[in-house]
């Protein structure tokens, strides 16, 4: 539904990555991924709030219940954050490579003779 039956240009490309649903299904949360900046995520969810009722109707309609939940529509940021600290894992590892190899072409200390000292 999000990919094309939507016609609301605040609309950016997304997706759905979770729905919660609460006890007694009354109310649902949707969470959606947006591709984008920030900026689109926002119009995205202004729109989708806006098309919440035409949503719920589509469901109502495709699913054939008398009630659908009310409809809580939620950015999902999940995947923006797991590319984040996956980006910061990859800087560390590159230090900590650039460190070893640093620290291994280093002359070792113990190819030197000992000193010898004289006890009075």
């Amino acid at each position: 539904m999000l990919e094309g039956e939507l016609s609301d240009p605040r609309i950016a490309p997304s997706y759905v990555t979770d729905v919660v649903l609460a006890p007694g299904g009354k109310s649902a949360r949707i969470f959606v991924a947006v591709y984008g900046n920030e900026e689109e995520e926002a119009s995205t969810l202004e729109g989708l709030i806006t098309a919440r009722s035409y949503i719920r109707s589509q469901l109502r309609d495709r699913m054939g219940v008398r009630h659908v939940p009310e409809l809580t529509f939620a950015i999902d940021r999940s995947q923006k954050m797991t590319g984040r600290m996956e980006e910061l894992l990859d800087r560390t590892r590159k230090r900590e490579q650039k460190r070893t190899a640093a620290e291994s072409a280093q002359p070792t200390v113990t190819d030197r003779p000992a000193k010898l000292t004289a006890k009075s």
